[in-house]
């Protein structure tokens, strides 16, 4: 099963230039630069869930492949409210830590207190406990990576559009945390988005049922900005909700479902398969192998955010003594966001091709702002769309 990105060409210079600075953080790091590191990632729903979870695990191999020396450890916690005592009980035992999710948001405290320990998280800043901001430069030690995931929902919403029959599509997610806010607004942005500029007429299926609450208001909406709407399961670890939700919006007549639910998404994918008439798009990795059903293939193409590099190179950093802390937000315009494009990784028409790589320059200069939980757009009217 293949896990790793397929992006539309190799990361630009610009994503490398945080690693060409001096080493900023933790009291140790002279003496113990070229050390090999005891690494842990800790994950709410383990790290084989084929998506988010796995690509930061298949980052750690990476580094991994080229420091034997060093070791991992995967820690699975899925009681959300334990996961930063569950870091704070281990910290004393490893060299640094890989936590994918925004439920890590609340380890700054524990960075701060452990000034000798690495701290990479993905898909959030960090706070203290008390739910205050604090900054990566200052700690010293944390490497925050955040990612513009609306862009890339915007892929897929742009690649549904463009290849719905039914004209009805729709985008699975797990939890409205801010990332998956994000991919959800920012697939219906790309739907909108094509329906205003390339002639389709595709219809965005949502269920009431299972509603999104999202965990952090979200600019620009009314009332309390809480309620997100959308398709969201409630879990990234419920495959048997997951295929609920599917088999519902196939129900409904979806032919196109992006699915952003991590472990969740398999239940989706379940369902897409054995009605053997429609496709998913997939999240964060290439997807395209978990598609196969006899001879046929039901990833028409998948969404990227690239986090295997970045925690390879955070962790490479880390050893050769190069490490900044910093709080890093990446998008199309350092290639970490994007689409799967390659022949034989999915099954986009060549029209299709052409309008998403004619759409992909527009988001990388800025042109088009899909968008966002925090950007005060909504899908309906967001910068670029007309």
């Amino acid at each position: 099963m293949n896990k790793r990105n397929v992006l539309r060409g190799i990361l630009s210079a610009s994503l490398a230039l945080s690693l060409a600075l001096p080493m900023t953080a933790g009291a140790n790091e002279t003496e113990s630069a070229k050390a090999p590191l005891n690494i842990c990632i800790v994950t709410s729903s383990g790290v084989d869930d084929g998506s988010f979870n796995e690509n930061c695990y298949d980052g750690i191999k990476a580094y991994l492949e080229n420091h034997p020396d060093s070791r991992v450890t995967d820690v699975k916690e899925a009681d959300f409210s334990k996961l930063i005592p569950t870091v704070e009980g281990l910290v004393g035992d490893y060299d640094a830590f890989v936590l994918p999710g925004y439920n890590f948001a609340a380890v700054g405290e524990v960075a701060q207190n452990n000034p000798d320990k690495y701290f990479i998280v993905v898909d959030s800043t960090v706070t203290d406990a008390e739910g205050n901001t604090l900054q990566a430069a200052d700690l010293g030690n944390v490497y925050t990576m955040t990612f513009q995931e609306e862009q890339s929902g915007f892929f897929a919403g742009l690649a549904a559009a463009l290849s719905t029959q039914s004209n009805k599509v729709a985008v699975v997610n797990g939890i409205a945390f801010p990332s998956n806010v994000n991919y959800q607004f920012g697939f219906m942005s790309g739907v909108n988005y094509a329906n205003a500029n390339y002639g389709t007429a595709a219809e965005i299926v949502e269920l009431p049922s299972y509603a999104g609450t999202a965990t952090v208001p979200v600019d620009g909406m009314p009332d309390d900005g809480m309620n997100v709407g959308g398709n969201y399961v409630g879990a990234f670890d419920d495959e048997a909700t997951g295929k609920q939700v599917g088999k519902a919006l196939l129900d409904e007549g979806c032919d196109v479902i992006f699915v952003a639910a991590g472990a969740s998404g398999n239940g989706v994918f379940a369902a897409v398969k054995e009605d053997g008439n429609s496709y998913c798009i997939g999240c964060d990795v290439d997807q395209y192998d978990d598609g196969v059903n006899g001879d046929k293939n039901f990833i028409l193409t998948s969404a990227l955010k690239v986090m295997d590099i970045n925690v390879d190179r955070q962790l490479s950093a880390i050893s050769d003594g190069s490490f900044e802390a910093e709080d890093a937000m990446l998008g199309a315009d350092t290639d970490s966001t994007g689409y799967v494009s390659e022949e034989g990784r999915q099954q986009l028409s060549e029209d299709a091709l052409e309008k998403m790589a004619e759409a992909y320059e527009l988001v990388k200069d800025g042109t088009i702002v899909p968008a966002s939980n925090f950007n005060g757009s909504l899908p309906d009217s967001f910068q670029g769309l007309e």
